[in-house]
């Protein structure tokens, strides 16, 4: 399929979420219509869209919603990142009970992550951080557990409201597993739809009754006079 042209579709991207997946996708259905990637700091998700540097942005919530549309992807579980030797090491889960007597590396700044895991591979301790960034900056002399109750962070795609166009809609698409054939030509495809069903009869629809003038049957005026001829 092709359709979608003509400038790029600028998809930003906050620390944790991988894209490469869509990206692909985007490529095989619309070879000519360039997808540019672009890395958003978390700290400038929202003035990155509304900005107008990118025209949808993954972004990590909460956000402010006002003139923008958001949709609610995925949940990120919570982990506690330690060091590899760490007692801690030997449960599969922990509480936010288990870890009172640690020390806990400020793991607020998302953006800061890394240097974060540095400083619990330098110093010791532990921090929580969604499960997607404990991976992007996994060490080998770390390690990192789920925490059973602690609060856990969404993944949405959002746009402005202002900027709604195809192109949006068709990665919006991809992103929720849309198919190729039911991604584009949507329209299109009711409109068949409804001109096949306007051709096709209702096969459980009663025939109408079409009244009909009956003709009256005269004889051949010919025939009477013969008739009348032999009865002499």
């Amino acid at each position: 399929m092709t359709e979608c042209a003509p400038g790029a579709l600028r998809v930003g991207y906050v620390p944790g979420v991988t894209v490469s997946k869509w990206a692909r996708i985007w490529g095989e259905r619309f070879p000519e219509s360039p997808l540019e990637l672009v890395a958003v700091p978390q700290a400038e998700q929202e003035a990155a869209l509304r900005e107008g540097r990118v025209d949808m942005c993954f972004v990590r919530l909460p956000i402010d919603r006002e003139g923008l549309h958001a949709i609610p992807l995925w949940h990120e579980l919570p982990v506690v990142v330690i060091p590899k030797d760490h007692p801690i090491s030997l449960f599969d889960e922990v509480s936010r009970a288990d870890l009172a007597d640690e020390r806990m590396q400020d793991a607020t700044d998302i953006d800061a992550m890394a240097t974060t895991v540095e400083l619990v591979a330098a110093v010791g301790g532990a921090a929580i951080m969604p499960h997607s960034l404990a991976r992007l900056h996994h060490r080998r002399d770390l390690t990192y557990r789920t925490v059973t109750d602690a609060p856990d962070t969404q993944i949405s795609l959002a746009w402005p409201i202002s900027t709604e166009y195809p192109a949006i809609e068709e990665f919006i698409g991809i992103v929720r597993g849309r198919t190729a054939h039911s991604s584009r030509g949507t329209t299109e495809q009711k409109k068949r739809d409804t001109t096949e069903r306007k051709k096709t009869p209702d096969p459980h629809k009663k025939p109408s009754r079409q009244k009909t003038n009956p003709t009256r049957k005269t004889s051949n005026p010919r025939q009477r006079n013969t008739s009348r001829r032999r009865g002499r």
